[in-house]
């Protein structure tokens, strides 16, 4: 994720922070500042790194059992909103992502329970009787709330994940992610509704509920019509290379010539080497060095997949890889094609015209 710091790394999962959260962290302090001096600056932001560091072992739950699995969590990026944490792919079947989507809350409730036990029922009750709680107590409030918020039955809270697992039990994935992602938006209209009456953060959280929905549905749907269809389907044909050896200006000339946001690189023997992305040549012409070639700014070890390759692993593949252009290469190991976001959202809106056309 652009604009986030990489700070640490656990178990081979990169921890990043946004910018905006120390943009957060920085304005709250002020704020605190100004009320009550430095302690009570320093008293809050203490407590709000305890609660973010809630929210990182509650996507920690969520990587390792996914780990469990077999899938792969390369970072998890703290937001001022929360946690994301970058899952390669969610399991499919209805056991292992019912799993994968309650680990997270899980850890909350264990350390709300861990909390309970220190302050105890005198603790909560001393709580409730003076201005200013004990930050324990305040602690475990908010983690029992983490869990009820996550466990909301809508996209991309963990809730909506939990009712796509439990659906897909008796339905298939797609149908299920359908009904899930509906009442997702259900969810988000409700508290967009809300949220007009007084409280904007509603509206915020309405909006973000409301495209996660949108998204799962239309990934599952995705895969679901591509089901067997093989890359070849779908791929790019026409596009243009770029050799190794290639100058910027030649890469600059291909970039303008062409709609290609990303071009293949490739040796002399005809191979595959990388993959040159836009973002990169762009970097690369800042350094201002003539002496720079396609080569040293190329995105090397990008898989490729093969003609006959089914669609939806071939999706997999390019959500793994994070890169949005996958060489497709043909039995020869020869270039053919290119597979791109671009292809995936005309395979589905072509799917989405077709029973249309059959009622016409």
């Amino acid at each position: 994720m652009s604009w986030s710091i990489p700070i640490f790394r656990i178990s081979g999962i990169l921890v990043r922070i946004h910018v905006t959260f120390l943009l957060l962290l920085a304005w709250l302090g002020f704020g605190y500042y100004s009320q009550g001096g430095s302690a009570a600056a320093a008293g809050r932001v203490f407590f709000i790194l305890l609660l973010f560091a809630c929210v990182l072992l509650h996507e920690f739950g969520h990587a390792f059992a996914a780990k469990a699995f077999g899938i792969n969590t390369p970072d998890i990026t703290l937001l001022p909103i929360g946690g994301v944490a970058r899952l390669e792919r969610m399991p499919e079947k209805p056991g292992p992502e019912l799993i994968v989507a309650l680990a997270g809350p899980a850890v909350n409730v264990v350390i709300a329970l861990g909390l309970f036990v220190v302050v105890g029922f005198r603790g909560i009750l001393d709580a409730a009787t003076v201005e200013a709680p004990n930050m324990m107590v305040q602690l475990m409030v908010i983690n029992v709330w983490l869990v009820l918020f996550n466990l909301l039955p809508a996209f991309p809270m963990d809730g909506g994940r939990v009712l796509r697992a439990l659906l897909a039990t008796r339905l298939n994935y797609a149908r299920a992610t359908q009904i899930a992602a509906t009442v997702g938006q259900g969810c988000a209209f409700i508290f967009g509704f809300i949220g007009l009456f007084g409280n904007p953060m509603l509206i915020f959280i309405a909006l973000f509920i409301y495209i996660g929905a949108s998204q799962e549905a239309a990934v599952a749907q995705m895969r679901d019509v591509s089901r067997g269809m093989p890359v070849s389907s779908a791929m790019v044909r026409e596009f243009r290379t770029l050799s190794v050896d290639a100058t910027l200006l030649e890469a600059v000339d291909a970039l303008l010539a062409t709609s290609q946001h990303d071009f293949p690189v490739v040796k002399a023997d005809g191979t595959i080497a990388g993959v040159l992305l836009r973002q990169d040549l762009i970097a690369a012409l800042r350094r201002d060095d003539p002496a720079i070639r396609v080569g040293d700014v190329i995105r090397r070890g990008v898989p490729t997949v093969t003609t006959g390759t089914p669609f939806d692993e071939a999706f997999r593949v390019m959500q793994e890889s994070n890169c949005p252009a996958v060489p497709v290469v043909d039995g020869m190991q020869r270039l053919v094609g290119l597979l791109t976001p671009e292809n995936v959202s005309e395979l589905m809106m072509v799917h989405s015209a077709l029973p249309r056309r059959r009622v016409a």
